[in-house]
C-alpha cells in the first residue's frame, strides 16, 4: 500500500495526493504503510449498486490507518461480524480479483497479522 509523504512538513496521507493539507506544500514523496489501523466507522450494504447485487448483503468498514489517513474496505472472513466494533484493530489487506483481465485492486480488513494475497472476488454475503 502506498501512501505519500509530504518532504517539507511531514504530514502522511492515504490515498497518495499531489499537494500536503496540512502546509500546501507540492513537495511530495511515496510512503510505504503496513496497513495497520482501526475501524472508525462500518455498515451492511444490504441494497448493492449496480455490479455487486451478486454479493449483497455486505459489510464494508472505514478504517483509519495508523500512518495516517482513512479508506474505505470490506470486511474479510477473519472477522466475524458479531465481533466487529468502532476502535478495533484491524490489518488493511490489498487483494487482487484473479478472474479478471486488468489488475483490480480492492481491499479487506482483516484480524491483524493477515498478509497481502491474490484472491477470487470475496463472497460477502
Amino acid at each position: 500500500m502506498m501512501g505519500s509523504r509530504c518532504k517539507d512538513c511531514g504530514y502522511t496521507t492515504f490515498p497518495p495526493r499531489a499537494d500536503c493539507p496540512q502546509c500546501l506544500s507540492g513537495n511530495f514523496g511515496f510512503k510505504e504503510y503496513n496497513g495497520k489501523g482501526k475501524i472508525y466507522t462500518y455498515t451492511t450494504i444490504s441494497a448493492a449498486p449496480t455490479g455487486f447485487e451478486d454479493i449483497a448483503p455486505y459489510t464494508a468498514a472505514v478504517v483509519e490507518l495508523d500512518e495516517g489517513g482513512r479508506l474505505m474496505a470490506w470486511v474479510g472472513d477473519t472477522i466475524p461480524l458479531n465481533e466487529l466494533k468502532i476502535g478495533i484493530p484491524v490489518q488493511v489487506v490489498p487483494r487482487i480479483f484473479d478472474d479478471s483481465p486488468e489488475i483490480k485492486v480492492y481491499y479487506t480488513i482483516e484480524k491483524p497479522g493477515a498478509t497481502w494475497k491474490k484472491a477470487p472476488p470475496p463472497h460477502l454475503g
